[in-house]
């Protein structure tokens, strides 16, 4: 695979690089994408499921909806897109990877330093108090579960009309204002404020890579756009790090 050379000398001089990931790189682990036509929310209407008035509504239908999201992340690995990038992380003392997936894959896979902007489906976290479980839960019984204040306890994602958290917010829009590299891998560039990221590093000055297996907004700005799979096109950007 060849690379411009402009790129293989920011890849190795740079200092301070960050990636954004969105659902392309999951997709390619077997997680169903929710903008296919063949997507998880071609089935199901998001109002009904992943809202906080449909949970105040309907709390058991939206945790059977989660419990089974929860079940396919389950089946699946991270695939070698994930694992190229815990490979990358290890050449740079700053390294940020910002992603929009809630499946924890890339912690599956060993990254360190991740913010996830829309939380994560295998963690809850308590509607009243805000407590974090990271134990499984259960709708055996036919009660739900419930936090030890007595609150109800909810999928720790971000729902549609909540705002994103804002640790992981500012710490992403910090690391991008000091990139020098900035990779967006498997996003439709479409859903803000992610979608503004790579645009705010490229203002700065950072040198801006998108991997994609198609265009998008971002792919006239970018200094290099890479047409094919992450699992394929990373650990071809892994070789060209060395040890």
């Amino acid at each position: 695979m060849d690379f411009p050379q402009a790129f293989l000398d920011v890849l190795h001089a740079a200092k301070r690089v960050v990636v954004l990931t969105g659902a392309g790189i999951s997709k390619e682990s077997g997680v169903p994408t929710f903008r296919d036509k063949d997507g998880l929310w071609a089935r199901y209407d998001p109002l009904e499921l992943a809202t906080v008035q449909a949970f105040l509504d309907n709390p058991r239908l939206v945790w059977e909806w989660y419990l089974y999201r929860r079940n396919l992340i389950r089946d699946v690995s991270p695939n070698p897109g994930h694992l190229a990038l815990v490979e990358i992380e290890k050449h740079y003392d700053d390294f940020t990877l910002i992603t929009q997936n809630v499946d924890g894959l890339h912690r599956r896979a060993g990254s360190e330093n991740i913010l996830e902007l829309h939380g994560n489906i295998v963690l809850s976290k308590c509607f009243e108090c805000g407590a974090r479980f990271d134990g499984e839960v259960t709708l055996e019984g036919g009660g739900l579960p419930s936090c030890h204040c007595g609150g109800r306890i909810r999928p720790d994602v971000v729902w549609f009309g909540e705002t994103l958290p804002e640790k992981a917010l500012s710490g992403a829009f910090e690391a991008t204002n000091r990139a020098e590299l900035f990779l967006s891998i498997g996003t439709s560039a479409l859903v803000h404020p992610a979608a503004s990221m790579p645009l705010v590093a490229k203002q700065i000055g950072a040198y801006l890579v998108e991997v994609n297996l198609e265009p998008t907004p971002l792919t006239g700005v970018c200094d290099f756009y890479v047409h094919g799979k992450s699992g394929e096109i990373l650990p071809e950007i892994v070789k060209r790090l060395g040890p």
